[in-house]
C-alpha cells in the first residue's frame, strides 16, 4: 500500500464527464483513486491489452493496480510512471482548438451532420495546429481501442498531444480508459445490472453515438493501425493475478472483454 499526502495531491482541467478522480504524484509516478467503480482494474485490464498489441508506432501508458492510504481512507486505484519529459505539456485538442481560433473545438465538431465530415475535420484541424500528420492513424489507435473496452470518456477534453520546449509536438501515448468496461458501477453499470443490457447502453462521446461507426469511419479514413495478440485464456490468467479487486468484478471485465473480442475478432491474432 502506498501513503500519500496533500502535498502529492494534483488536479487538472481534463475533466471527466462524471467527475474528477482523487490524483497524486510523486517520485515520476502517477496514482488515481477509483471513483465511480473499478477504474484501477479497467486501467489494468487496457494495459494487459496493450502490451500486447502492435500499435502502429504509437505507444501506451502502462497502468497497474494500487492500494491507497490518504488522509487515513484507503483506496483502491492504479498506478503508471508520467510520460511527460521536463518541460513538456500535455495540451488536449479542445485547449488546441481554442487557443488557434478561440472556439470550441467540440461545438465545431458537431456542429456538422456528417459522422466523417466530424472526424476529417478533427483529424485536419490537429495536423494543422501541430504538424502532426499522422494523427488520422492515432486516432484510429484511439477509436479501436474504445471499441474494443467501451470506453464511453473520450471527448476532446479527454484526446491530447504533447507540446515540447522546442515548440514542437510529439504524441500523447494511448492512455485513460478508466471508464471503460463498465466500470462505473456507482451510478450508470451496477454489477447486478444484466451485462448485455448495460452493453448496449454504453455510447462514445467523440464524434458518433455508436462504437462500431466511429472505429469503421476510422479505417475507412485512416486504415487499421492496431492489433493484438493476446488470447483470452492468457488475458484471464492475467487477471487473476491481480492482487486487490474482487473476483466478481474481474469475471465481469473478462466477460466484456468476451464480448468484445468476439465482436471484433478481425483485431486479434
Amino acid at each position: 500500500m502506498i501513503e500519500l499526502f496533500d502535498a502529492d495531491i494534483k488536479t487538472d482541467n481534463r475533466r471527466s464527464s462524471k467527475g474528477n478522480q482523487l490524483k497524486w504524484e510523486r517520485n515520476g509516478y502517477w496514482y488515481k483513486a477509483d471513483y465511480c467503480g473499478y477504474e484501477g482494474l479497467a486501467e489494468y485490464a487496457c494495459s494487459l491489452l496493450l502490451q500486447h498489441a502492435d500499435l502502429g508506432g504509437f505507444g501506451f501508458a502502462a497502468y497497474d493496480t494500487a492500494e491507497i492510504s490518504y488522509r487515513h481512507t484507503k483506496y483502491l486505484g492504479c498506478v503508471s510512471k508520467n510520460f511527460l519529459n521536463e518541460g513538456e505539456q500535455l495540451i488536449t485538442c479542445e485547449r488546441l482548438f481554442y487557443n488557434e481560433y478561440q472556439r470550441s473545438l467540440t461545438e465545431a465538431v458537431w456542429h456538422l451532420s456528417d459522422h466523417q465530415e466530424r472526424l476529417r475535420f478533427l483529424v485536419d484541424q490537429i495536423i494543422l495546429i501541430t504538424g502532426l500528420k499522422d494523427f488520422g492513424k492515432y486516432m484510429n489507435v484511439l477509436m479501436t481501442v474504445d471499441a474494443l473496452v467501451l470506453n464511453e470518456d473520450r471527448h476532446f477534453h479527454n484526446i491530447a498531444v504533447i507540446w515540447k520546449p522546442d515548440s514542437s509536438y510529439r504524441y500523447a501515448p494511448v492512455f485513460d480508459q478508466g471508464a471503460g468496461l463498465l466500470s462505473d458501477t456507482r451510478m450508470d453499470y451496477p454489477l447486478e445490472m444484466d451485462l448485455y443490457e448495460a452493453i448496449d447502453s454504453v455510447h462514445p462521446k467523440t464524434f458518433a453515438d455508436d462504437f462500431t461507426e466511429q472505429l469503421e469511419i476510422s479505417e475507412a479514413l485512416y486504415g487499421d493501425n492496431i492489433h493484438f495478440n493476446l488470447t483470452m485464456s492468457e488475458l484471464q490468467e492475467a487477471l487473476a493475478r491481480e492482487p486487490f479487486y474482487d473476483s466478481m468484478v474481474k469475471q465481469r471485465v473478462f466477460a466484456v472483454l468476451t464480448d468484445r473480442h468476439r465482436k471484433y475478432g478481425y483485431l486479434f491474432g
